[in-house]
């Protein structure tokens, strides 16, 4: 119990037994006792790290953590980035990065598309850290995906399998519900209720069962994500949308 997953930056590998002690960021007059964990051994790139049993940590990494930012935004978390770095419609804790595409919408958009007749089905992925593991392999069969966590409720199975039979558009908001999507298909090519894990590797060729619309952002080079979004898109034309948002500059 108490174990978790964590990148580690140092110069050297942190060896098993090193211990480590979090700043406090909340720099509260009350002097509280700092919170500590050592390091048990690696898991692949991340090492396993052991805080003490009694510790809620929790609440203890909310007290002393900071917003993982991506790496592209050039400057340190600030207090209204819990806020912003997180969709309007997020509900339960437990992914280490937000779901970008659904960054795009306001309470305001929403509302507009709501208008407009478009139904929304939601679901749940707990984005890991694999989420920033490059793919080194050349052949793409060979990379190992983390598994992550998924929550398809049965509501929205039934309204995307109704949306599905009366051949409407469904969209999936971000590589994130695509690979949750298509993690869970029927031999007829529904979707299906399901809670539980998902290593699903979506890259080209792919046969897409559920969504015939997908929202993405760019993705860095190596990355499982653009891997997805050019098996959905086509290589040659995700590629060419490449190509032009550099000429132009788009952010």
């Amino acid at each position: 119990g108490n174990q978790a997953l964590a990148q580690i930056k140092l110069s050297k590998s942190a060896k098993p037994g090193t211990k480590l002690i979090f700043d406090d960021k909340s720099k509260l007059t009350v002097e509280k006792p700092r919170i500590t964990a050592e390091v048990l051994g690696r898991e692949g790139e991340f090492y396993v790290i052991q805080f003490p049993l009694d510790l809620d940590t929790g609440a203890a990494l909310d007290q002393v953590g900071h917003i993982p930012l991506p790496p592209y935004i050039k400057r340190s978390d600030r207090f209204l980035d819990i806020e912003r770095y997180q969709t309007v419609y997020a509900k339960k804790e437990g992914a280490v990065a937000a779901p970008s595409a659904g960054l795009h919408f306001s309470k305001h958009l929403l509302k507009r598309l709501e208008i407009k007749g478009i139904d929304f089905a939601e679901m749940t992925l707990h984005i890991g850290l694999g989420t920033f593991s490059p793919v080194e392999v050349e052949d793409l069969s060979k990379h190992k995906m983390d598994s992550e966590q998924i929550v398809i409720p049965e509501a929205t199975a039934t309204m995307i399998n109704k949306a599905k039979k009366e051949k409407r558009r469904i969209c999936a908001v971000g590589t994130t519900v695509m690979r949750t999507i298509e993690s869970s298909v029927s031999s007829k090519q529904e979707l299906k209720e399901f809670e539980g894990w998902t290593n699903k590797f979506i890259f080209p060729p792919h046969e897409f069962n559920i969504a015939n619309a997908m929202i993405t952002n760019f993705h860095t080079p190596k990355s499982t994500l653009l891997m997805q979004a050019a098996a959905f898109g086509g290589y040659d034309f995700v590629m060419e949308a490449y190509k032009v948002a550099i000429k132009e500059g788009y952010k």
